[in-house]
């Protein structure tokens, strides 16, 4: 289970970027994954909720942007979403692809608590 180890990634971004005043509470991480980027989401909100206890991302909802897996067709031209177990245009049925989206895993958001310092 590597998800383990991907939300302790999450984590350790999360904590450089948040600022340096005390008891800054984190509500949510705003993640973007990708169809492709071999990560179960289910399994990565498990060991994101287990690995923040008692850390300032304790009861942070982990809301993740799934992206789906999109070529270009180098045969026709096109554009599109494409069934990752075919891998093929859906134009055409052409497999010479490049892959446009779809093996992203980025956090692309942090929301925190306001404090009440800030104003």
């Amino acid at each position: 289970m590597h998800e383990l180890s991907v939300a302790q990634s999450i984590v350790d971004i999360v904590l450089q970027h948040l600022p340096k005043e005390d008891h800054v509470a984190v509500k949510s991480v705003g993640l973007r994954l990708g169809e492709m980027a071999g990560i179960v989401p289910d399994s990565l909100e498990f060991c994101f909720s287990a690995i923040t206890q008692g850390t300032p991302l304790e009861g942070a909802a982990l809301e993740i942007e799934h992206v789906p897996l999109t070529a270009h067709c180098n045969d026709c031209g096109v554009d599109g979403n494409i069934e990752p177990t075919l891998f093929a245009c859906p134009s055409c049925g052409g497999r010479s692809l490049a892959i446009l989206s779809g093996r992203e895993m980025q956090v692309k958001d942090i929301e925190v608590e306001e404090s009440e310092g800030i104003r």
